[in-house]
Parts: structure tokens; C-alpha cells; sequence
């Protein structure tokens, strides 16, 4: 039986985070990934993407029918009351689909809810345990710019997220992936004895 069973797992962009959410599903827990719903929630054909379209107009779809993610964003990320109108859409859409996971999930389950805006939402208080992962700013600039990211947009996409302080702020517990793989499997390894009482 696991100790805890919901745990908030957040980071900035380019710490790290999805690679700790891929070994901590590789150590047995259920792991819902809310940027893979906000996806799947406005697939074609889907609700989702019907209301989409209905705020933001057919500039907002590419030419096979499918949601042009860089052209909405163009429009949410410059204006506030768009982004708003946005996830007022998506966000009822994305918990939905999380219950219906979590619901699948056995009832001993470590569930691991991968939240990019985990901070930026005040969602802490959601989850029985919250874990950041964590790296130096510099760090997590050059992992963004070797990605293909120009030095600019990944200096911007940071600075629209919480400060570092703020996460840290947060955290039950913090995995530094300052240093290698084999450096983060063994804070891994801890953390998830810690979650599943061995």
C-alpha cells in the first residue's frame, strides 16, 4: 500500500521534469500528464477543439483540421483575457479527463500528476506530496538552446513562468538535476521508496 498517492510533480522548462515523470512511470506509478490532455482535448473532432474554434475563429486550425498550436499562441500569449478564455475552455476539459484516469488507477497507486503551472495555478495544496525539479537557470538555458531553442525564446519562456524561489517554495521534496542521469535515477530511487513506504 502506497503512503502517498497523489503527488504534484512541476519544474521550469528545461529542468527535467518529463524525464523524472518517465522514471518515476518506469518505477510503477500512474502518471497523468496534464499537457498530454490539454492536448488530446482538443484532438479534431473533439468538444474541445469545436469550442476552440468558436472563440479564436478558423485561424486557429491548420489545414488538415488539426488545432495550429503556434497561431493560437500567437493570440493567447499576447493577450491576457484570450489565454483566459482559453483555459476556461480547456481546463474543465483536462480535469475530466484526469478523474477518469484517476479512476482507473489501482487504489494503491502512486498517481504522479506531471503539472507544468503546478506554481502558477496555486495547485500545491491539490496534491498529499508536491516534488520540483530543479536546475540552475544557465542550466536549464543551455539544455533549451542544444534542444533547438533560440537563446531568446528560452530566456522568455522562463521568465513566464514562477521564479525558481517560488517553486521551491513549495516543495516537499526538490530533485537537483544539476548533474547526470545516473545522478537523478538515485534521487529518484529515494524519492520513490519515501512514496511507497520501502
Amino acid at each position: 500500500m502506497s503512503v502517498v498517492t497523489r503527488v504534484g510533480l512541476s519544474g521550469g522548462i528545461g529542468s527535467g521534469k518529463s524525464t523524472v515523470a518517465a522514471m518515476l512511470r518506469a518505477r510503477g506509478a500512474v502518471v497523468v500528464d496534464a499537457d498530454a490532455l490539454a492536448r488530446e482535448v482538443v484532438e479534431p473532432g473533439t468538444p474541445g477543439l469545436a469550442a476552440v474554434v468558436a472563440r479564436f475563429g478558423d485561424g486557429v486550425l491548420a489545414p488538415e483540421g488539426s488545432l495550429d498550436r503556434a497561431a493560437l499562441a500567437a493570440i493567447v500569449f499576447a493577450d491576457p483575457a484570450a489565454l483566459a478564455d482559453l483555459e476556461a475552455i480547456t481546463h474543465p476539459l483536462v480535469a475530466e479527463r484526469a478523474a477518469v484516469l484517476l479512476a482507473a488507477a489501482p487504489p494503491d497507486a502512486v498517481v504522479v500528476y506531471d503539472v507544468p503551472l503546478l506554481v502558477e495555478k496555486d495547485l500545491a495544496r491539490a496534491y498529499d506530496r508536491v516534488v520540483i525539479v530543479d536546475a540552475p537557470d544557465d542550466v536549464r538555458v543551455e539544455r533549451l538552446v542544444v534542444r533547438g531553442m533560440s537563446r531568446p525564446d528560452a530566456l522568455a519562456r522562463m521568465a513566464a513562468q514562477a521564479p525558481r524561489a517560488e517553486r521551491l517554495a513549495v516543495a516537499d521534496d526538490v530533485l537537483d538535476n544539476t548533474g547526470d542521469e545516473s545522478a537523478l535515477q538515485a534521487q529518484v530511487d529515494r524519492l520513490w521508496a519515501a512514496l511507497t513506504g520501502g
